[in-house]
């Protein structure tokens, strides 16, 4: 599908407003409109929701959510540069897309949308992770979204739904299966984009949990997760000695072998220990 729109092709569109790539910006641009609409198709139904869009560039995943019937879009985009093109497509689909120059990271969006929000971008490499990881632990569960559904490298997506044994296993599949439900939808090969990147990609749909699955506090299971994979080669008792002097007692009392190492403890088993080490 070359067309979902009355609008111009996106290779026109970059060439027209000479949108090239930046690499210290992590873009890469999705040509194929047919990809993107398959993209925003996994999102689900998007009718009745507002989408936030992070990093839309030249429009090609926003063209999809709109023409895939996303009730509302709000898009978040760094470069000045992307925005005439994105104006082209507001001027399109009159009331349904808004626009926000600035860095994501630092935008709070979620007061001007309107629940139920899905959030789906195709996220730049260079901030992919720290999004998700933010969009992961707010204050509060549930959070402002009911979904996400996001572009990483193949290797990022990986980690997000590996399980315990794994050198993929580690923080990111804890945070995002602790209160999510996550499955990698679909790959694409390099070629798909402009310009090909030297890795795979991936579409890692997750759907937020009413309330995770097992009782933690969050701060303090991030702190434990955090520790114990820094030191992934270490053994549990050595990687985790800072977080309490008596950290072999509480291993044995949440279940976890002291010699164990971090990347074959369960999610079950760490929410257990910070379950442990918030009680002192």
């Amino acid at each position: 599908m070359s067309q979902i729109d009355g609008l111009p092709p996106l290779r026109d569109v970059i060439a027209t407003h000479g949108l090239r790539a930046k690499k210290a910006l992590g873009q890469n641009f999705l040509l194929d409109l047919n990809l993107t609409a398959r993209i925003a198709r996994v999102a689900g139904d998007l009718s009745a929701c507002d989408v936030l869009e992070v990093g839309p560039g030249p429009g090609g995943l926003t063209r999809g959510l709109l023409a895939e019937g996303a009730r509302r879009v709000l898009a978040v985009e760094k470069d000045a540069r992307c925005l005439p093109a994105l104006a082209e497509i507001a001027e399109a689909y009159p009331g349904r897309l808004t626009v926000i120059e600035g860095d994501a990271l630092q935008v709070d969006v979620a007061g001007q949308l309107t629940p139920p929000i899905a959030i789906c971008a195709n996220l730049p490499y260079n901030v992919g992770t720290a999004l998700l990881v933010d969009w992961l632990t707010p204050p509060d569960w549930p959070p402002f979204w009911k979904s996400l559904t996001l572009m990483f490298q193949r290797e990022v997506a990986e980690r997000i739904v590996a399980q315990p044994g794994g050198k993929a296993y580690g923080r990111l599949a804890v945070l995002s299966q602790w209160r999510t439900e996550c499955h990698i939808a679909l790959t694409l090969p390099p070629e798909a984009f402009a310009p090909p990147p030297k890795v795979s990609s991936a579409v890692v749909h997750l759907a937020a949990l009413p309330a995770p699955r097992f009782e933690a506090d969050a701060a303090v299971l991030e702190r434990v997760v955090a520790a114990g994979f820094n030191q992934r080669r270490k053994m549990l008792r050595q990687a985790l000695k800072g977080l309490a002097p008596d950290i072999e007692d509480r291993l044995r009392a949440a279940g976890i072998a002291p010699t164990e190492r971090a990347e074959r403890v369960s999610l079950e088993a760490f929410c257990a220990l910070a379950r442990v080490l918030a009680q002192n």
